[in-house]
Protein backbone atom coordinates (compact mmCIF):
# COMPACT_ATOMS: atom_id res chain seq x y z
CA UNK A 1 0.00 0.00 0.00
CA UNK A 2 2.78 2.12 0.76
CA UNK A 3 4.54 1.45 -2.48
CA UNK A 4 1.36 2.48 -4.44
CA UNK A 5 1.03 5.78 -2.52
CA UNK A 6 4.30 6.42 -3.41
CA UNK A 7 3.73 5.90 -7.15
CA UNK A 8 0.40 8.10 -6.92
CA UNK A 9 2.03 10.70 -5.30
CA UNK A 10 3.80 12.74 -8.10
CA UNK A 11 0.48 12.01 -10.24
CA UNK A 12 -1.31 13.37 -7.55
CA UNK A 13 0.73 16.45 -7.44
CA UNK A 14 1.06 16.92 -11.22
CA UNK A 15 -2.73 16.80 -11.37
CA UNK A 16 -3.11 19.49 -8.70
CA UNK A 17 -0.43 21.89 -10.41
CA UNK A 18 -2.56 21.37 -14.12
CA UNK A 19 -5.75 22.18 -12.38
CA UNK A 20 -4.27 25.75 -10.88
CA UNK A 21 -5.72 28.91 -13.11
CA UNK A 22 -2.53 30.14 -15.06
CA UNK A 23 -4.41 32.12 -17.68
CA UNK A 24 -3.82 35.65 -18.49
CA UNK A 25 -6.67 38.16 -18.37
CA UNK A 26 -7.26 41.59 -19.60
CA UNK A 27 -9.98 43.73 -17.40
CA UNK A 28 -10.75 46.13 -19.74
CA UNK A 29 -12.53 49.56 -19.25
CA UNK A 30 -14.40 51.39 -21.68
CA UNK A 31 -15.89 55.28 -21.03
CA UNK A 32 -18.22 55.97 -23.70
CA UNK A 33 -19.24 59.16 -25.36
CA UNK A 34 -22.17 61.23 -24.01
CA UNK A 35 -24.88 58.61 -25.83
CA UNK A 36 -22.72 55.84 -26.78
CA UNK A 37 -22.68 53.63 -25.06
CA UNK A 38 -25.55 51.72 -26.49
CA UNK A 39 -23.73 51.62 -29.98
CA UNK A 40 -20.90 50.64 -27.98
CA UNK A 41 -22.87 47.46 -26.52
CA UNK A 42 -24.29 47.06 -29.91
CA UNK A 43 -20.21 46.88 -31.90
CA UNK A 44 -19.26 44.06 -28.96
CA UNK A 45 -22.03 42.33 -29.21
CA UNK A 46 -22.39 41.92 -33.01
CA UNK A 47 -18.79 42.07 -34.25
CA UNK A 48 -16.09 42.71 -31.47
CA UNK A 49 -16.85 39.73 -29.01
CA UNK A 50 -16.96 37.16 -32.07
CA UNK A 51 -13.84 38.37 -33.16
CA UNK A 52 -11.88 37.95 -30.31
CA UNK A 53 -12.80 34.45 -30.17
CA UNK A 54 -12.07 34.12 -33.68
CA UNK A 55 -8.55 34.83 -32.49
CA UNK A 56 -8.54 32.86 -29.72
CA UNK A 57 -9.43 35.72 -26.92
CA UNK A 58 -11.88 34.27 -24.59
CA UNK A 59 -15.15 36.47 -23.70
CA UNK A 60 -14.96 35.94 -19.70
CA UNK A 61 -17.86 38.62 -18.79
CA UNK A 62 -19.60 42.11 -19.83
CA UNK A 63 -21.07 44.32 -17.62
CA UNK A 64 -21.84 47.96 -17.20
CA UNK A 65 -22.75 50.29 -13.79
CA UNK A 66 -25.98 49.55 -11.57
CA UNK A 67 -26.00 53.34 -12.14
CA UNK A 68 -27.22 54.59 -15.53
CA UNK A 69 -25.11 57.63 -14.97
CA UNK A 70 -22.14 55.72 -15.60
CA UNK A 71 -21.45 55.17 -19.28
CA UNK A 72 -18.48 52.57 -18.66
CA UNK A 73 -18.13 49.13 -20.06
CA UNK A 74 -16.18 46.53 -17.89
CA UNK A 75 -15.04 43.44 -19.42
CA UNK A 76 -12.55 40.93 -19.14
CA UNK A 77 -11.12 38.55 -21.41
CA UNK A 78 -8.40 35.47 -21.44
CA UNK A 79 -5.55 33.64 -22.96
CA UNK A 80 -3.23 30.80 -22.01
CA UNK A 81 -0.43 33.53 -21.70
CA UNK A 82 0.68 37.10 -22.15
CA UNK A 83 2.54 36.16 -25.07
CA UNK A 84 -0.06 34.44 -26.46
CA UNK A 85 -2.63 37.60 -25.71
CA UNK A 86 -0.57 40.21 -26.78
CA UNK A 87 -0.71 38.10 -30.53
CA UNK A 88 -4.22 37.56 -30.43
CA UNK A 89 -5.08 41.11 -29.85
CA UNK A 90 -2.57 42.21 -32.92
CA UNK A 91 -4.29 39.45 -34.89
CA UNK A 92 -7.63 41.06 -33.86
CA UNK A 93 -6.90 44.73 -34.43
CA UNK A 94 -5.78 43.54 -38.36
CA UNK A 95 -8.62 41.47 -38.80
CA UNK A 96 -10.70 43.01 -41.95
CA UNK A 97 -13.66 42.79 -40.42
CA UNK A 98 -12.91 44.21 -37.28
CA UNK A 99 -11.53 47.23 -39.32
CA UNK A 100 -14.72 46.86 -41.24
CA UNK A 101 -17.13 46.96 -38.09
CA UNK A 102 -15.32 49.65 -36.26
CA UNK A 103 -15.29 51.83 -39.59
CA UNK A 104 -19.09 51.83 -39.90
CA UNK A 105 -19.47 52.18 -36.05
CA UNK A 106 -17.66 55.76 -35.80
CA UNK A 107 -19.32 57.15 -38.79
CA UNK A 108 -21.44 59.66 -36.53
CA UNK A 109 -18.63 59.95 -34.16
CA UNK A 110 -16.41 57.88 -31.82
CA UNK A 111 -17.80 55.80 -29.18
CA UNK A 112 -15.06 55.54 -26.84
CA UNK A 113 -13.47 58.70 -25.22
CA UNK A 114 -11.49 56.52 -22.56
CA UNK A 115 -9.56 52.73 -22.23
CA UNK A 116 -8.10 51.17 -19.39
CA UNK A 117 -6.73 48.37 -19.35
CA UNK A 118 -5.31 45.79 -16.97
CA UNK A 119 -3.53 42.67 -16.88
CA UNK A 120 -4.37 40.05 -13.94
CA UNK A 121 -4.05 36.53 -12.77
CA UNK A 122 -6.45 34.55 -10.67
CA UNK A 123 -5.10 34.09 -7.28
CA UNK A 124 -4.72 30.47 -6.03
CA UNK A 125 -8.46 30.52 -3.79
CA UNK A 126 -10.71 32.44 -7.10
CA UNK A 127 -12.89 29.67 -7.83
CA UNK A 128 -13.69 28.44 -11.28
CA UNK A 129 -15.12 30.97 -13.78
CA UNK A 130 -18.03 29.40 -15.34
CA UNK A 131 -20.15 30.68 -18.19
CA UNK A 132 -23.51 30.76 -16.61
CA UNK A 133 -27.04 32.85 -16.78
CA UNK A 134 -28.57 32.99 -13.30
CA UNK A 135 -32.61 31.65 -13.13
CA UNK A 136 -32.96 34.77 -11.22
CA UNK A 137 -31.38 38.61 -12.04
CA UNK A 138 -28.68 38.98 -9.79
CA UNK A 139 -26.31 42.23 -9.39
CA UNK A 140 -22.02 41.96 -9.62
CA UNK A 141 -20.02 44.16 -7.16
CA UNK A 142 -16.50 45.12 -8.22
CA UNK A 143 -14.44 45.54 -5.94
CA UNK A 144 -10.48 47.10 -5.35
CA UNK A 145 -8.41 46.47 -2.02
CA UNK A 146 -5.14 48.84 -2.38
CA UNK A 147 -3.03 47.21 0.78
CA UNK A 148 -0.13 48.80 2.96
CA UNK A 149 3.36 47.98 2.20
CA UNK A 150 4.13 44.41 2.19
CA UNK A 151 0.78 43.46 3.56
CA UNK A 152 -1.02 42.01 -0.29
CA UNK A 153 -0.34 38.16 1.56
CA UNK A 154 -2.08 39.06 4.30
CA UNK A 155 -4.98 40.30 2.78
CA UNK A 156 -4.83 37.21 0.56
CA UNK A 157 -4.45 34.91 3.81
CA UNK A 158 -7.72 36.62 4.77
CA UNK A 159 -9.35 35.95 2.14
CA UNK A 160 -8.29 32.17 1.60
CA UNK A 161 -8.58 30.85 4.62
CA UNK A 162 -11.66 33.34 5.84
CA UNK A 163 -13.36 35.80 4.05
CA UNK A 164 -14.83 33.80 0.94
CA UNK A 165 -16.61 31.26 3.29
CA UNK A 166 -18.20 33.95 4.98
CA UNK A 167 -19.10 36.00 1.88
CA UNK A 168 -21.16 32.35 0.81
CA UNK A 169 -22.49 31.67 4.31
CA UNK A 170 -24.15 35.17 3.54
CA UNK A 171 -25.60 34.70 0.09
CA UNK A 172 -22.37 36.77 -1.69
CA UNK A 173 -21.59 34.65 -4.44
CA UNK A 174 -17.86 34.69 -5.26
CA UNK A 175 -16.90 35.21 -8.87
CA UNK A 176 -13.54 35.46 -9.39
CA UNK A 177 -10.53 37.32 -7.64
CA UNK A 178 -7.48 38.55 -9.48
CA UNK A 179 -4.38 40.56 -8.50
CA UNK A 180 -2.55 42.86 -11.22
CA UNK A 181 0.58 41.18 -13.48
CA UNK A 182 2.17 44.76 -13.78
CA UNK A 183 4.22 46.79 -11.10
CA UNK A 184 2.34 49.66 -12.30
CA UNK A 185 -0.90 48.53 -11.64
CA UNK A 186 -0.25 47.39 -8.16
CA UNK A 187 1.46 44.00 -8.82
CA UNK A 188 2.29 43.91 -5.17
CA UNK A 189 -0.49 45.35 -3.11
CA UNK A 190 -3.60 45.26 -4.99
CA UNK A 191 -6.90 42.85 -4.93
CA UNK A 192 -9.54 43.07 -7.93
CA UNK A 193 -12.41 40.64 -7.23
CA UNK A 194 -16.00 40.16 -8.18
CA UNK A 195 -18.76 39.16 -6.29
CA UNK A 196 -22.77 38.98 -7.22
CA UNK A 197 -26.01 39.46 -4.90
CA UNK A 198 -29.17 39.02 -6.01
CA UNK A 199 -30.03 42.94 -5.94
CA UNK A 200 -28.35 46.03 -5.06
CA UNK A 201 -30.64 45.96 -1.81
CA UNK A 202 -29.99 43.00 -0.99
CA UNK A 203 -26.60 43.75 -0.72
CA UNK A 204 -26.45 46.49 1.23
CA UNK A 205 -28.15 43.26 4.23
CA UNK A 206 -25.73 40.86 2.74
CA UNK A 207 -22.43 43.36 4.14
CA UNK A 208 -24.48 44.07 7.22
CA UNK A 209 -24.74 40.47 8.28
CA UNK A 210 -21.05 39.78 7.12
CA UNK A 211 -19.62 42.56 8.79
CA UNK A 212 -21.62 41.64 12.57
CA UNK A 213 -20.79 37.89 11.58
CA UNK A 214 -18.62 36.60 14.73
CA UNK A 215 -16.49 34.75 12.46
CA UNK A 216 -15.60 37.60 10.22
CA UNK A 217 -14.66 40.00 13.83
CA UNK A 218 -12.54 37.18 14.70
CA UNK A 219 -10.59 36.90 11.77
CA UNK A 220 -10.41 40.24 11.17
CA UNK A 221 -9.11 41.57 14.42
CA UNK A 222 -6.37 38.67 14.07
CA UNK A 223 -4.94 39.59 10.90
CA UNK A 224 -4.50 43.06 11.69
CA UNK A 225 -3.32 42.35 15.22
CA UNK A 226 0.39 42.88 13.64
CA UNK A 227 -0.66 46.30 11.67
CA UNK A 228 -3.36 47.35 9.39
CA UNK A 229 -3.95 45.96 5.66
CA UNK A 230 -5.58 48.04 3.84
CA UNK A 231 -3.76 51.09 2.91
CA UNK A 232 -7.40 52.83 2.31
CA UNK A 233 -11.36 51.85 1.81
CA UNK A 234 -12.10 49.66 -0.96
CA UNK A 235 -13.40 51.07 -3.90
CA UNK A 236 -16.59 49.44 -5.25
CA UNK A 237 -18.81 49.47 -8.22
CA UNK A 238 -22.47 47.52 -8.74
CA UNK A 239 -22.75 46.33 -12.39
CA UNK A 240 -25.44 44.91 -14.37
CA UNK A 241 -24.65 41.99 -16.75
CA UNK A 242 -25.19 43.19 -20.44
CA UNK A 243 -27.66 41.06 -22.52
CA UNK A 244 -24.07 39.65 -24.31
CA UNK A 245 -22.41 38.32 -21.64
CA UNK A 246 -21.44 34.77 -21.00
CA UNK A 247 -21.96 35.64 -17.27
CA UNK A 248 -25.31 36.66 -16.44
Amino acid sequence: MKTLLLIALPLLLKISVQAKDTRCYEMRVYTANKGKLDELNARFKNHTCKLFEKHGLINVGYWVPAEKSDNRLIYVISSPDRETHSKSWKAFLNDPDWKKAYKASVKNGALVAKIESTFLKATDYSPEIKSEIWKHPRVFELRTYVTAKDRLKNLNARFRDHTCTIFEKHNMTNVAYWTPIDANKGKDNTLIYIISHKSTDQAKKNWGAFINDPAWKKARAESVRDGKILAKAPHKVFMEATNYSLIK
